[in-house]
Parts: structure tokens; sequence; C-alpha cells
């Protein structure tokens, strides 16, 4: 995959740190679920693939990224800030949605 530079002037996927040095952000729990949803969600053909554009289904590693929030969402359970909590509980909820209307689609 191409480097292409973002607006802080870093390649893809690298923030600037206070010394001005491009890093890798930090990961948290929030980026985790959304890195995992964002993984969903291509696999569901709502997002393109970053160099062709392109969209492509494949309802086996959906189901993998669902079911890896779903047993994140049940293992964590009284371990999360609220903020956490609701966002995970949202995202398995609509990921499992969006998953039933594309099996329906196909």
């Amino acid at each position: 995959m191409a480097e292409q530079d973002n607006s802080c002037g870093c390649p893809d996927g690298k923030v600037r740190n206070s010394a001005g040095k491009c890093v890798m952000p930090e990961v948290t729990f929030s980026s985790f679920v959304l890195s995992l949803n964002t993984s969903a969600l291509y696999h569901l053909g709502e997002i393109g693939d970053p160099e062709t554009g392109r969209k492509s289904v494949d309802l086996d590693l959906a189901k993998n990224a669902i079911d890896t929030l779903a047993l994140l969402k049940e293992k964590t359970q009284g371990n999360l800030s609220n903020e956490e909590g609701e966002l995970l509980t949202r995202i398995v909820y609509e990921l499992k949605m969006r998953f039933v209307q594309t099996c329906r689609e196909r």
C-alpha cells in the first residue's frame, strides 16, 4: 500500500506526538473496538478497499469480527467505563442487524 500524507504530514495511520515525531496513535479500548467495527463493515461490503474502492462481501470474516466483539462485550462486562460499554453494546447490536440484512439480500 502506498504511503500518503494526511493532514498532519505523517504517513497513513500515524500522528505526530508531542515531540513532533510521526508515531502510531495510542491504542485504547475504544480504538480497538472501532478497528474491529471497521473490519466487520469492510467484510459486510459497506466499506470499499482503500486502494481500489471495490466492495466485496465475506460473511465468514464479517461474522468472525462480530463474534470477536460480542466475546469482548461478554468478557469485559462490569470492567468498562460507561462510554466504553455503551460503544461496544451499540456497535455489536448495529453490526448484528447489518449482518442479518446482508444475509437477506444475498
